[in-house]
């Protein structure tokens, strides 16, 4: 129960990789809101996952994370419900244009930019400043990517985002560490989600990458939530500012 008596705030937490972190957040104690544009998606996640833990310690609230104003009220709801959010874990996304990036449209160039780098932005700054007026501890999570570590033919846009939010997490771990706030982000690589479903079922690009990877293979969503319990526990109360990779070996395969 390492994370017992906190509340967390989990971004894109209906499926995949932030149903995951949730699910692993509640399992340890902690009281955790999952947000996603859907409603119904989030209370059919939530009823499942406390289900599986026996206790109702997740609940559902949704959100469009493009949103600004959407998000303020997100924080603003967990913080009426269940108390100052201590941990938050951006995980929302989107990626609409898978291609060359100059075939890119502006209108999915901006909601990209909008729900990956304003929501995260926007996310952290309601939780941090709740947090330094509270003089509150706190671990701030950021969902990165490896393809926003490196070049990433067709999904250009997508990766720029992701190198942004490795930037924004550096520089907030600096702005942030005299109050104990930690930012730290989480680099996957290829994780078997439906948000991935378009790299997963293509013969070509599925090689790609698993012939490069040490381990041989794709990832799974809960394969990352011990990292990010760790991140978001007080184990990790020295950690601060970092981008963990956690990708099979893709990275030093290549």
């Amino acid at each position: 129960m390492r994370l017992q008596g906190k509340t967390a705030i989990v971004t894109g937490g209906s499926r995949g990789i932030g149903a995951a972190i949730a699910e692993g957040f509640a399992a340890e104690g902690a009281r955790v809101v999952i947000s996603s544009r859907k409603q119904q998606a989030l209370d059919e996640t939530a009823a499942a996952i406390n289900a599986r833990i026996g206790a109702d310690r997740v609940l559902a609230r949704a959100c469009h994370s493009g949103d600004a104003e959407q998000v303020g009220s997100l924080v603003e709801w967990t913080t009426a419900q269940l108390g100052l959010p201590t941990i938050l874990v951006n995980n929302a996304a989107t990626n609409p244009h898978f291609g060359p990036m100059f075939d890119v449209e502006w209108s999915a160039w901006e909601k990209t930019f909008d729900v990956n780098v304003k929501g995260y932005f926007e996310a952290t700054r309601q939780v941090a400043t709740r947090l330094l007026a509270a003089q509150s501890e706190g671990s701030i999570i950021n969902v990165a990517s490896i393809f926003g570590l490196k070049g990433s033919p067709l999904q250009g846009v997508y990766a720029m985002t992701k190198a942004a939010i490795v930037s924004m997490t550096e520089t907030l771990a600096l702005e942030l560490g005299h109050a104990s706030i930690r930012v730290n982000a989480i680099c996957p690589g290829l994780v078997e989600t439906k948000f991935a479903s378009i790299m997963v079922e293509t013969p070509q690009i599925a090689a790609r990458y698993t012939e490069r990877a040490a381990l041989g293979r794709w990832g799974q969503p809960e394969e990352l939530a011990g990292l990010a319990t760790f991140l978001a526990s007080d184990e990790s109360r020295y950690i601060t500012g970092q981008r963990l990779i956690i990708d099979g070996g893709y990275v030093i395969g290549e």
